[in-house]
């Protein structure tokens, strides 16, 4: 590869623009490049260094022995006249592929749905999805194969639609939560909101609020009754099919969510908190709260509240999930006889 050329993508972190690289070497010096498959064409006007791409027999997520016509799985999001083949765009490491994507939206575009969910850390986007940009209405940018553009009206990557996040423009976090909602998989839409509102970035009012500006938006009933869920205090999909289908409903008391209690300088969140009757009924998860470790975390500060006289009540995921009706009456049961003294 020509020197320069070889100089220009090590000072650009291996990616490149046709419309740069002209100001710097000729044309025909990215020609040869490109003949040569030094350099890799992955959307118009866009280059990246044909060594970070994986050859098109072995894609990111697929097994070495995959035959070479062999794709990611692409959701319906994807434009009919997307390659069968794996498109360039497909090779590049997710960071590298998220760059040359705004490349491609030159300084128009941010980062959205759930691309946008991968650079807040909310959600890691597989391989095999494509990457989702937004940009403004009437930019004249196409969606592309393993790239899907969502044109917005009044739209602008900058504050207060677009932030600057590791190095690269992305929408704001309760906008990607919810432009996401509907292209995620059933199984995967509700991690995503529960981990952002655990971790501080956002809270359900400031979801909520970006919802109501996209009242079209499909499965939007299904996201408000989350909001609500997270709202009332459930910090866990455990939490949320409690809430659901044990801890509300006729003869049900009102219960805390989340009850932030202190004790000898250790402060103690209960899942699930009955203040009259000083019962704190804890959802065990399917996997961490049988690990030996995790059972003496949980057996001193069961007797850490129980100082201060409060009865802690642990249900497993198992017994939540498949016998709700049975533990709902347990439930019942233990605050009739703590209000009587028994």
């Amino acid at each position: 590869m020509n020197a320069e050329l070889s100089e220009l993508l090590r000072r650009h972190g291996g990616l490149l623009t046709w419309a740069a690289a002209v100001q710097v070497v000729p044309e025909w010096t990215l020609r040869r490049a490109c003949g040569a498959g030094s350099l890799l064409r992955v959307l118009p006007g866009v280059y990246v260094d044909a060594r970070l791409a994986p050859p098109p027999s072995a894609p990111p997520g697929l097994p070495p022995n995959a035959p070479p016509l062999a794709r990611p799985t692409v959701p319906p999001s994807v434009p009919p006249s997307a390659s069968p083949l794996v498109p360039a765009l497909a090779r590049l490491p997710p960071e590298l592929r998220h760059r040359a994507a705004l490349a491609y939206g030159d300084g128009r575009a941010a980062l959205g749905g759930p691309t946008a969910l991968h650079t807040w850390g909310v959600r890691g986007q597989p391989d095999g999805e494509p990457v989702h940009l937004d940009v403004p209405a009437g930019s004249g940018l196409r969606s592309r194969p393993y790239l899907v553009l969502h044109h917005r009206r009044g739209f602008r990557p900058v504050p207060p639609h677009a932030l600057n996040r590791r190095g690269v423009s992305v929408v704001r976090l309760e906008r990607a939560l919810v432009d996401a909602w509907p292209l995620l998989p059933t199984v995967d839409r509700p991690a995503p909101l529960i981990r952002a509102v655990n971790d501080g970035l956002t809270t359900p009012a400031r979801v909520r609020s970006a919802l109501a500006g996209t009242p079209r938006l499909t499965r939007r009933a299904e996201l408000r009754a989350l909001l609500d869920r997270l709202a009332a205090g459930c910090r866990s999909p455990l939490e949320v099919w409690g809430h659901d289908h044990v801890f509300t409903g006729p003869a049900m008391p009102r219960l805390r969510r989340q009850f932030r209690v202190r004790i000898e300088g250790r402060t103690m969140y209960l899942d699930v908190y009955a203040e009259r009757e000083r019962v704190d009924f804890e959802l065990d998860g399917a996997t961490a709260h049988g690990e030996p470790g995790q059972r003496e975390i949980d057996l001193r500060r069961d007797a850490l509240l129980a100082t201060r006289g409060i009865l802690v009540v642990r249900f497993a995921h198992r017994r939540l999930v498949r016998e709700p009706n049975r533990v709902r009456a347990e439930v019942l049961a233990i605050l009739a006889a703590r209000r009587s003294g028994r």
